[in-house]
């Protein structure tokens, strides 16, 4: 992801204090011609076979930011 330059998204990952759960966050910018995280094939792999790698399901859920620092999202 670093070296695809502008993607109309934000990611990131982060490891819970359990050591084995994760929380991704993305945020679509919707900026026109860009590439969403779910067009590309890595994503797609990763996601392809998930559920065999959790105890439990993935849940997706969307928000609104309303506040933020640092990560160059306007809220």
């Amino acid at each position: 992801l670093n070296g695809m330059g502008d993607t109309g998204f934000s990611y990131m990952s982060m490891r819970l204090e359990d050591g084995v759960s994760f929380v991704h966050v993305v945020v679509e910018h919707g900026s026109g011609d860009t590439v969403s995280l779910a067009d590309l094939p890595a994503f797609q792999a990763f996601t392809a076979d998930i559920a065999e790698r959790c105890d439990e399901p993935p849940v997706a859920v969307g928000g609104r930011i309303v506040g933020s620092h640092g990560f160059g999202l306007q809220t």
